[in-house]
């Protein structure tokens, strides 16, 4: 079994792809393909890094062979920098999906194709809990790239190219290693930085309703996303993915209980309009209940991200 991950060597990428090979949601694939700028860190013979970008045809022929069953597709340009740098994002998260979709036309039979979107493509003024029918109206570029592509992985799916599923995915926190380019880097900055004895900046007001979801979870989501039968997708391959809603202040009520008042004290409140108003227009809840009913699952609360990634640095 070949199965393939665009932005493999990046930190969802190589969490999934090691889940994968630890067969932690089904039979362990044979093969992994992993594209992206360098090489995977994981140290399998079954994992064949090809390096480049998902919109450079040549590396799609060597990333895509016949017998390739199921993709991953997790690489884009993020939201700060889909933000700074348009054109790019577009070319990318938009023209790189499209030609990945045209390269399943060599497959044997059409795989499932996961795709990575994001609770940025709603916007807008939103009620309290998106509900699962909401209409798409994003408020940024790289939440527009997103739901473009979404469209044309749900069109490739109608035509019969590809066995589709548009995951949006919560924001992800707590993220290990240092910040990135998104919007919400910020939201594992101001548990991970602390922790490291490191002070760290909250561009949003600390009421700030966030979706979010950890590492583990996300992890696991989009790996039982690639073996979810296609039958119970039934005709609505879009899918919002389990999250909770916290703020800022929970996060940090969170980081004190579990690392004491001197670690909460090197976070500072210290406004960014640009951020904020990006973030602010991301939904701070959303029904997800069609994704728990198909086997996706939800963390408990605010404490269980800091816990989890308290634990996880402890061992690394």
């Amino acid at each position: 079994m070949t199965v393939l991950v665009t932005g493999g060597a990046g930190f969802l990428g190589t969490r999934l792809i090691r889940s994968l090979l630890a067969g932690a949601s089904g039979p362990a694939p044979t093969r992994v393909i992993c594209v992206d700028q360098v090489a995977s860190a994981v140290d399998d013979t079954r994992v064949v890094s090809v390096i480049g970008s998902v919109a450079d045809p040549g590396v799609l022929r060597a990333a895509v062979p016949p017998d390739i069953t199921t993709i991953w597709h997790l690489a884009a340009v993020l939201s700060g920098q889909s933000e700074a740098e348009p054109d790019l994002a577009m070319a990318v998260n938009v023209g790189g999906t499209e030609a990945l979709l045209d390269a399943c036309r060599t497959a044997a039979r059409p795989p499932r194709f996961v795709f990575s979107s994001t609770v940025a493509v709603f916007g807008g003024p939103l009620p309290a809990v998106v509900p699962e029918d909401h209409a798409l109206r994003p408020a940024s570029t790289y939440g527009t790239t997103k739901a473009i592509a979404e469209l044309l992985v749900l069109e490739a799916s109608r035509r019969g190219l590809i066995d589709g599923i548009a995951c949006r995915v919560p924001t992800v926190s707590v993220r290990p290693g240092r910040p990135n380019s998104a919007m919400s880097s910020f939201v594992s900055g101001i548990v991970r930085e602390p922790l490291a004895g490191i002070e760290s900046v909250c561009p949003v007001p600390l009421d700030t309703r966030l979706w979010v979801s950890s590492p583990t979870v996300t992890t696991s989501n989009l790996a039982h996303a690639g073996r979810l039968p296609a039958g119970m997708l039934q005709e609505v391959r879009s899918i919002n993915l389990p999250g909770i809603c916290v703020t800022p202040a929970q996060l940090l009520d969170s980081l004190e209980r579990a690392a004491g008042a001197a670690v909460r004290n090197l976070v500072r409140l210290e406004p960014d309009a640009r951020v904020a108003a990006v973030v602010e227009g991301w939904p701070g809840a959303i029904d997800a209940s069609r994704a728990l009913r198909l086997g996706f699952s939800a963390d408990q609360n605010a404490d269980a991200l800091v816990t989890q990634f308290i634990g996880e640095r402890a061992s690394s």
